[in-house]
């Protein structure tokens, strides 16, 4: 066993260096798994997988609706039907403790769940959301916590780009994944509203002294218009499919011919700010594509190397059930996510895991949902949380980066909570899924 655990081992240490000198994950997963398909079978085989699979995976229905999704989201960027998601969230929020932090949740969520990217969305908000708190004589801790965590949100809420991945690699039905993360979803946007309404509520001082938000006039159909087009979009995709009227690529097709049109309607359609959305999308799915290649050549290598079998019977010995694979897997993520980004480290895990949750008797679905959540915590987890320091690199250091820190432990206690709910009762996760499709 020694003989076939060493070449493994050397391996994913050649993986994980390449990484930590800033090799990009894709091209360090190419490399690495190219090269043990190679020493475990023989050159010609590896040659033939890195040719066949980029056909394979660009032939792929499913994952046709990564591009779908990314131009919809580009789109609602670059035509402005994002830009007044905290003032609109900040007025239907407004007689909450702790409004603006509030808003910052619900707004931080809607534009995740049209980005795709966690990191994108704390840049972002960094910029529009958390000035506003500062001058408001809002806790640094909970300004900075508040945008940090809530930019994690998008992945649960659909349409998710880490769903259509997790999909195509764990072979269950996208539109069944985008329907478990719903409720996860909303449950985690009450959670952290629900503690940052508790603590202000408790602390007035946290959000600068005050109980709620001054009473300011609005304009209600201003409001509306700025929060609806996000909502109707995901509306469009989640009812395509829920009622069976569409696949997820083509509700991706119809979601981002519906930004274009609410882009039209309102008058913020430009041709510019389109072709800006194509490249944009273009670019971002090359980028992920190579990600994706390298994970399936891995997931080759895991294959004809054993190591799948190896694991499963290292558990079945220890006669390990599901709860001790979810642990292992949360010490996993939790501990890689501060240094690897969401789509390249569950590409770089699921030819392990998936197998075992597989022999297991695990449902998939639920197991997805559960490793998403996990995935968006290690983007917030100190000392070295990507979206920590995005906001601290978005703020010129204006805040101190302990007092980021301090606000966002909070936070990940909430997403603690939250895990233990979704596995304590797993119905919540497969409840729509069930009862729909």
């Amino acid at each position: 066993m020694a003989e076939q655990i060493i070449p493994i081992f050397v391996a994913f240490a050649a993986l994980l260096a390449l990484i930590a000198v800033r090799v990009p994950i894709g091209l360090s997963l190419i490399t690495v798994s190219f090269f043990g398909i190679a020493y475990e079978t023989s050159l010609r085989a590896a040659i033939g997988s890195i040719g066949r699979l980029p056909y394979e995976l660009a032939t792929n229905w499913s994952f046709s609706a990564v591009p779908m999704f990314l131009l919809m989201g580009f789109v609602a960027a670059e035509t402005g039907l994002t830009s007044g998601l905290f003032s609109a969230s900040r007025a239907l929020l407004r007689r909450l403790p702790g409004a603006l932090a509030s808003a910052s949740v619900l707004a931080s969520a809607l534009f995740a769940a049209a980005s795709g990217s966690s990191v994108a969305t704390a840049a972002a908000m960094s910029r529009i959301a958390i000035p506003e708190m500062l001058r408001r004589k809002y806790d640094d801790g909970l300004a900075c916590g508040t945008v940090a965590a809530s930019g994690t949100l998008g992945s649960l809420i659909p349409p998710s780009i880490l769903m259509i991945l997790y999909g195509v690699y764990a072979d269950v039905s996208i539109g069944g994944l985008f329907l478990a993360g719903v409720l996860p979803g909303i449950l985690s946007v009450a959670i952290y509203i629900g503690m940052i309404v508790t603590r202000c509520a408790i602390n007035p001082e946290l959000a600068g002294g005050t109980q709620a938000e001054p009473d300011e006039t609005f304009d209600r159909k201003t409001v509306l218009m700025a929060i609806l087009p996000l909502p109707i979009l995901i509306a469009i995709v989640m009812g395509s499919i829920s009622m069976g009227l569409a696949t997820p690529t083509e509700a991706g097709a119809l979601g981002a011919l519906g930004a274009v049109g609410i882009a039209v309607v309102s008058g913020r359609f430009r041709w510019a700010a389109f072709r800006s959305a194509l490249t944009q999308s273009a670019i971002s799915f090359a980028a992920i594509f190579i990600i994706v290649v390298g994970g399936a050549l891995l997931t080759r290598y895991v294959a004809v190397s054993g190591l799948s079998r190896l694991l499963g019977d290292l558990f079945a010995d220890n006669a390990a059930g599901p709860l001790a694979l979810l642990l292992a897997v949360a010490v996993l993520y939790i501990v890689l996510g501060m240094f690897i980004d969401s789509i390249g480290l569950l590409l770089l895990t699921a030819p392990l895991i998936l197998p075992l949750a597989t022999s297991l008797g695990i449902d998939l679905i639920w197991f997805g949902i559960i490793l998403i959540k996990l995935l968006e915590i290690g983007l917030i987890t100190p000392p070295i949380g990507l979206n920590i320091f995005v906001i601290h690199s978005a703020l010129d250091g204006k805040v101190a980066l302990p007092a980021i820190i301090r606000g966002v432990a909070w936070f990940i206690a909430m997403d603690i909570l939250t895990l233990a709910i979704l596995i304590a009762f797993p119905v919540i996760t497969l409840w729509l899924p069930n009862s729909i499709m």
